[in-house]
């Protein structure tokens, strides 16, 4: 049977509570914007099976900086021995989460993986998740569409054992090479770090090597797209290099409209957190679930950002 989360004591007149399903959501990290609204998400979902009469509680825990593996294997183990009903987690290292994982599952606690993928073979319950090649792709095409399919183009990676950036990278390159092949990657092997600040180093360092060539810059998640944003705005070139990047962030908003920003691919992390715990409740109550859950990537420019359907993504009320 599978392990029931916190269980209500007994009330008045010999009257029992329900029940309590008590779900550990383990982020990659606590800091960035993309992880507050994965929260919302996630509480949103609770709350309305819990009116619906299956009382689910969320625990939200997760390292502070999104480079603490071993942080966040000892919040997954700390769920673990609390026997939880069961667990959300989005690993920061496909490999280094799978153990954890799979000592979750010896215990009787299903685990739904969300954002970013956990290396196979696992015993994990379904997959939620944007389609990070689709975004990568998105970018891609973004980036030679406004290159006019020629230019000199650096990426700038998230950091190693990340699987979702890892793929939006992978579908950037792909669309590059197999759409404008005229358009020459000088530099893809530099990695951003976990924060603004490790990115914006990385990013100062590849601008003193390459800026006098380079025309387009593409990003692979909101700390990287944010330290490079500043790093261009150092040296006078915000606007006058192509830059694409990957995430919402409000304070790419302004950015965007005034040409700094030339576009960048948006989650939708409240969908993400909503659909991960909708998920493992169904699957605890018996239902049959999907191994994938798509939950839906687009392009946001400053043409589009006024529209209803990429305001109901960025902007969502339940985020407000």
């Amino acid at each position: 049977m599978v392990m029931m989360g916190v269980l209500a004591g007994c009330g008045g007149g010999g009257s029992s509570r329900p029940a309590v399903l008590t779900i550990g959501v383990v982020p990659k990290g606590s800091t960035h914007e993309h992880w507050k609204r994965v929260k919302v998400g996630a509480e949103k979902a609770a709350a309305e099976f819990t009116a619906a009469g299956t009382a689910v509680e969320v625990i939200w825990k997760g390292p502070l900086r999104e480079d603490d593996r071993e942080q966040q294997v000892q919040v997954v183990e700390g769920f673990i021995s609390q026997g939880l009903a069961g667990l959300v987690l989005s690993p920061l290292d496909s490999s280094a989460l799978r153990r954890p994982v799979e000592e979750a599952f010896a215990a009787g606690i299903p685990t739904v993986i969300f954002d970013s993928a956990l290396a196979t073979p696992n015993p994990t319950i379904s997959y939620v998740s944007t389609d990070n090649g689709k975004g990568g792709r998105l970018a891609g095409r973004r980036m030679g569409e406004l290159l006019g399919g020629k230019g000199v183009v650096l990426m700038l990676r998230y950091q190693e054992g990340s699987a979702a950036t890892e793929e939006r990278e992978q579908g950037f390159l792909d669309a590059l090479r197999e759409e404008f092949p005229a358009v020459e990657v000088i530099s893809s092997d530099q990695y951003a770090g976990p924060t603004r600040d490790t990115a914006k180093r990385a990013a100062e360092n590849l601008l003193n090597r390459f800026g006098d060539r380079v025309t387009g810059i593409y990003t692979p998640n909101e700390s990287s797209t944010g330290g490079m944003l500043l790093a261009l705005q150092d040296i006078g070139k915000a606007g006058v290099v192509t830059f694409v990047g990957f995430d919402y962030s409000s304070s790419f908003v302004g950015p965007l409209q005034r040409g700094e920003i030339h576009g960048f691919v948006a989650q939708h992390p409240v969908n993400m957190g909503y659909l991960s715990v909708k998920t493992l409740v169904e699957h605890l109550q018996g239902k049959a679930v999907p191994k994938v859950v798509d939950t839906g990537v687009i392009m946001v420019t400053a043409d589009n950002l006024a529209d209803a359907s990429v305001q109901a993504v960025i902007n969502p009320p339940e985020a407000r």
